[in-house]
């Protein structure tokens, strides 16, 4: 096949995958991402294990070493099968923790400590690095051997500069489908969805290539053992020391791999999706098992001396003139390849972002008295930053490493850097007792160990390390050798390795942990996760806040964004019985938006943002022992008593709150009717007495006349304004309004409320930010009503903005079948204790004369959305007085009793 001709079909295949990846985003934003969250497409994204290692390698590890390749599959089978141990676990814990990696998992169990979060991402960052050279190594060597017209094409001889465009459009593909947005759980339909695509194609690929070998080129399953017996060779004997080691390695690989730990925790929303996985993924793994080893024998028969066993799959199809076959058998190991590329940068990208650049930006802007500023767009920019970065490094290691033959070895380089999370993992999940120093020490020596033992020798001699120090060992000492420290030589490079780093590991880990005490805040996260299964919700661990939620709503929306963070206050407050944005800062208010930010930054970064704002994290004795005694077996009544005087003190919270307002609206109603009284006798006496003058018109002269009719003219209009508030008031609170409902165009609206209310105030210059483009969208409503509630708000700001530069803003957005109109000025906005009350009856935050009206304004603006089938709200924390309008984009006609019928033109 010509080169051109297999690009073509890549970017094909890439757009078909982008198809997929769009489709998925797209269902999962309308909210129909169920079948996207079902126990197949959750089985299939954790094919993401089997790389281009399982597809090409694996066939070549047979070819090597017989059924030794069965370990890499005989670990995870094990590991999920019993699944409930420790994979149910973690599995619980991530999701009621918002976990957004392994790296945040470790971090959130260890006090929160982001130091064990660098630690970790370091090393898998480091460990990633030789796994992501073998699939563009992968990639390349197939992109080489499939080609016939090398000549006419140089590229297609040159690995390198294939691995480096393979490695920018990956690049590319993760960054559009995994950065779109910043997901608060950190999940990614689009990605997973195509990842279960491509387990199903390499799936196919490899049983088709296994079929045609066996019942096609050889005679049936007998032949096929005959042959296996024929080609045994010395190395294929089995050794049960290495096998043990191997399969060790495997099961702690499908545990602690960044992607493995993406796809089976961050993506889980369901315990029932691990359940089935638990038979499902061992039968995918047998099923892409099944025919390795016939493939391999067939090609040491049939493929020329010297051929590379690692390409059995792609160059036996080709040798028999297989053409389809062949290209088949491309896609699946190219499918192999990207799938893990894709999850693994992703996932790494992550925890750069979440434990490195993040909180440095925060320390250097708390450094200097600065606004953390837009966190959402810093971490989006900051993780497509890391992707590039993380496939720069794994090419680099690629260029390094010289494109080494064997793509085993370099995956259980991968695997063995990846194990020295487990001492630190499994820790956190079974024991209380462990402490963070503990932690950090035994990550430390295994990574160094790690490093030294078998990482830095991988890219062999007088490369990173010296050949002398190699052969004489460090300073000369034959017993500090990479491959044989303190002198054991019996072992294999690779299990040499992990013997002694996860060993020592192991004892570090358990010697600082029993050596040192845990912090509180430990001893709270080590209860709660420790005993995940026995608690009835999160511990609690913070005590007397010192912030306002008004602090926390503006830090909220810039990680979470403005529509969610504000929709996760007004939960918030609802729960608390209150109305509006600003629920009381409760502990159990800090810890629900603590998980909630945890999902979009990482356990650590949320908990830094919200200490540094709120002021006080200090975990008191009253909270351990609350945590203790939750741990233990908690007797029902308790947990009853506890929930009734839960909701007993939020109906009392809710009563004060109603008597406070009924008290301050009483206040109100009778200043109301006192300022009434005083405006309607004022316009009458007037108009009693110029009438009185007028009567006796023979000592008046016409212009005096005329100057008398003019002010009875001016009270009448104001007395008829007044009443005509009133009774539109009382109109629209009783339903009784006639709806004029058309289609409209908003910008027009919006232009026409902006011309109407430059009469207020008309001296100031008040400037009006917009974007026209939202606003041209086409509505069905009211015109006249909803142009009224806009020059109401416009009025208000134009007279009470007290910026010296006075500005409005003006921002539309859509949301499904509902529009939304802000309304944000520049002034200092509206004290919190006048919030509540502004859209009471005769609320007036200013003296009446002054402000030219009696307090009706925005009660009569919320009463016309009720009747539009939308709302009006004071949105806190926008930097000035805020408004939004909502209103659905196509209001249908009123109907029923009560209503009047709606005209329309």
């Amino acid at each position: 096949m010509s080169f051109n001709l297999l690009v073509l079909t890549c970017i094909a295949y890439v757009i078909f995958l982008f198809i997929v990846a769009s489709a998925a985003e797209r269902s999962a934003l309308q909210g129909r991402a169920k079948w996207l969250r079902s126990p197949l497409v959750y089985t299939l994204s954790l094919s993401v294990y089997c790389t281009a290692w399982t597809f090409y390698g694996a066939v070549g590890y047979a070819a090597r070493s017989g059924l030794e390749f069965m370990t890499i599959y005989l670990g995870p089978t094990l590991v999920f099968v019993g699944w409930w141990v420790v994979l149910r676990k973690l599995v619980r814990i991530g999701r009621e923790n918002r976990v957004t990696s392994i790296a945040d998992m470790i971090s959130a169990r260890y006090g929160k400590s982001n130091l064990l979060g660098v630690i970790v991402t370091l090393l898998c960052v480091a460990a990633g690095t030789p796994y992501i050279a073998l699939q563009l190594q992968s990639i390349a060597l197939s992109f080489t051997v499939f080609v016939s017209d090398t000549g006419r094409a140089p590229l297609a001889a040159d690995r390198n500069l294939i691995a480096f465009w393979v490695a920018a459009g990956l690049t590319f593909f993760t960054i559009a489908f995994g950065t779109r947005n910043l997901d608060a759980n950190e999940q990614h339909h689009g990605v997973v969805t195509a990842i279960a695509v491509e387990a199903v194609v390499k799936l196919l690929a490899l049983i088709a290539v296994g079929i045609f070998v066996v019942w096609f080129v050889a005679s049936g399953p007998t032949d096929i053992l005959t042959r296996i017996d024929a080609q045994a060779l010395p190395e294929w004997t089995i050794q049960p020391g290495r096998w043990t080691g191997l399969i060790l390695l495997s099961a702690i690989a499908i545990i602690c791999l960044p992607r493995m730990f993406q796809v089976t925790v961050v993506e889980n929303i369901d315990d029932k999706h691990l359940a089935t996985a638990s038979w499902a993924f061992p039968l995918y793994l047998f099923l892409i098992s099944l025919f390795v080893l016939p493939i391999a024998v067939i090609g040491m028969e049939l493929m020329p001396e010297g051929a590379n066993p690692d390409m059995f799959v792609l160059t036996l199809p080709l040798h028999l003139g297989q053409d389809g076959l062949a290209l088949l058998s491309f896609l699946g190991g190219f499918s192999a390849a990207t799938s893990m590329v894709i999850v693994a940068s992703l996932a790494l990208a992550t925890m750069v972002s979440n434990h490195i650049v993040v909180p440095l930006w925060l320390k250097l802007r708390a450094a200097r008295n600065l606004d953390t500023g837009n966190m959402r767009l810093l971490v989006l920019s900051v993780r497509r930053l890391s992707i590039s970065l993380v496939l720069g490094l794994g090419y680099i290691y690629y260029i390094i490493s010289g494109g080494t033959e064997a793509l085993a070895a370099i995956g259980l380089v991968a695997f063995v850097g990846v194990a020295q999370v487990l001492p630190a993992l499994l820790g956190a999940l079974f024991w209380r007792g462990a402490s963070r120093n503990g932690a950090a020490l035994g990550l430390g020596l295994g990574t160094f160990l790690w490093f030294y033992a078998l990482f830095l020798p991988s890219f062999g001699p007088d490369v990173l390390l010296s050949a002398t120090l190699m052969d004489q060992g460090l300073f000369g000492q034959s017993w500090l050798r990479p491959y044989s420290l303190f002198g054991l030589t019996t072992l294999d490079p690779l299990l040499h390795a992990l013997f002694w780093s996860l060993s020592l590991n192991t004892l570090a880990f358990c010697l600082g942990s029993l050596l040192s005490l845990p912090s509180p805040i430990e001893r709270v996260q080590g209860a709660l996760f420790v005993n995940i299964f026995d608690r009835p919700g999160p511990a609690r661990s913070w005590t007397n806040p010192v912030a306002q939620a008004e602090d926390l709503l503006p830090m909220a929306q810039r990680i979470l964004g403005a529509s969610e963070g504000q929709a996760f206050f007004r939960v918030q407050a609802q729960a608390q019985g209150k109305n509006g944005f600003l629920p009381d800062i409760t502990p159990e208010f800090l810890q629900a938006l603590e998980l909630k930010m945890s999902g979009s930054v990482g356990a650590a970064t949320a908990h830094a943002m919200i200490s540094q704002t709120v002021g006080a994290t200090v975990v008191s004795v009253e909270d351990l022992m609350a945590v203790a005694s939750e741990t233990a077996q908690i007797i029902e009544y308790s947990s009853q008593l506890e929930a009734k005087s839960e909701e007993l003190s939020r109906t009392a919270r809710k009563l004060r709150d109603a008597n406070e307002k009924l008290r301050t609206l009483s206040d109100q109603k009778d200043a109301f009717l006192s300022q009434i009284s005083h405006e309607l006798r004022t316009p009458m006496t007037s108009i009693r007495a110029f009438s009185e003058i007028m009567m006796d018109a023979d000592g008046l002269s016409a212009q005096e006349q005329t100057h008398f009719a003019r002010i009875i003219h001016d009270e009448s209009i104001r007395l008829t304004r007044l009443l005509d508030d009133l009774l539109d008031l009382s109109v629209l609170e009783h339903g009784q309004v006639s709806l004029d409902i058309r289609p409209v165009n908003l910008r027009d609206l919006i232009d026409k409320s902006i011309t109407a209310s430059k009469s207020v105030q008309a001296q100031r210059t008040f400037r009006i930010l917009r974007s026209r483009d939202p606003e041209d969208v086409e509505i069905v409503t009211d015109p006249g009503r909803l142009t009224q509630v806009f020059i109401n708000i416009l009025s208000n700001a134009r007279k009470y903005c007290d910026a010296t530069d006075p500005q409005m803003k003006i921002i539309v957005r859509q949301h499904k079948s509902m529009l939304e109109v802000d309304f944000i000025d520049n002034g200092s906005g509206i004290p919190r204790d006048k919030q509540a009350l502004i859209f009471e009856k005769f609320s007036r935050l200013t003296d009446s004369l002054q402000a030219g009206g009696a307090g009706l304004g925005l009660a009569i603006c919320r009463e016309i959305m009720n009747n539009l089938g939308g709302d009006i709200d004071y949105v806190p924390g926008q930097g000035g007085a805020a408004f939004r309008v909502s209103l659905p984009l196509l209001l249908e006609r009123p109907s029923g009793s009560g209503s009047a019928p709606a005209t329309a033109e």
